[in-house]
C-alpha cells in the first residue's frame, strides 16, 4: 500500500488522509507507514457505531427513532464531545449490565476516534469523510471479476486474478508482463 501510494505522488502531497473504519490496526499502519496523514473515520462506521450505543440507551423504539436525527446531526457536525457526554450521563443506570458493557464499549469508541471524527472541519477542507467512493471502486474493480454467476475461486486463483484487474485498470497491464519476463 506504501508502495503504491509512493508510486502515485506520495512525496510530493502537500496533505495525506487516510480514511478507515475506526479499527486500532489500521491507525497503527496509518503512523507507521503515512507519519502526519488526517486520519478519518468513515462517517458510515461512526454512524453505525453511532446507531449501536443508541439502541443500548433507548428503553424503546420510539425513544431511539426520536434521538437518532438529533444524535446523527451532532455526529456529522463534529460535536462527538456533545455526544460522548450525553451517553456517560446515562451510564450509571446501566453500570455492572451486559448492557452497560455495551454502552462502554461504544463510549470508548467514540472516545478513542474523537480526534479522527472532526467531520465539521473535514468537511471545510473539502476531505472526503465517507468510503463509499472505494468501497464501490472495490466492488466495480475486484467484485465485477470475481463474483460472476457460476464462479469459484481459491485463494491463490482469486489473488491472481485480482492482481491482474488492478493492474489492467491501473494500466499498468504491460509492466506486469514486463516484470513477468525477467
Amino acid at each position: 500500500m506504501s508502495a503504491e501510494a509512493i508510486r502515485r505522488g506520495l512525496w510530493q502531497s502537500r496533505q495525506v488522509v487516510v480514511l478507515g473504519d475506526g479499527a486500532r490496526w489500521i491507525w497503527a499502519i496509518a503512523d507507521q507507514k503515512f507519519f502526519g496523514a488526517i486520519q478519518i473515520v468513515d462517517i458510515y462506521h461512526a454512524s453505525e457505531h453511532l446507531h449501536k450505543l443508541l439502541t443500548y440507551l433507548s428503553s424503546s423504539s420510539d425513544e431511539l427513532k426520536s434521538k437518532w436525527p438529533i444524535w446523527r446531526e451532532l455526529l456529522q457536525n463534529g460535536q462527538v464531545q456533545q455526544l460522548i457526554s450525553q451517553a456517560v450521563q446515562a451510564l450509571p443506570s446501566y453500570r455492572n449490565t451486559d448492557r452497560g458493557n455495551h454502552i462502554e464499549t461504544e463510549i470508548n469508541y467514540f472516545l478513542e476516534n474523537i480526534k479522527r471524527m472532526q467531520y465539521d472541519l473535514f468537511k471545510q477542507k473539502g476531505l472526503f469523510i465517507g468510503s463509499g467512493v472505494i468501497e464501490a471502486g472495490c466492488k466495480s474493480v475486484i467484485g465485477k471479476r470475481l463474483k460472476q454467476s457460476g464462479m469459484f475461486w481459491s485463494l491463490r486463483g482469486a489473488n491472481a486474478i485480482i492482481a491482474l484487474r488492478c493492474y489492467e485498470v491501473s494500466d499498468r497491464f504491460d509492466d506486469y508482463w514486463d516484470s513477468r519476463a525477467s
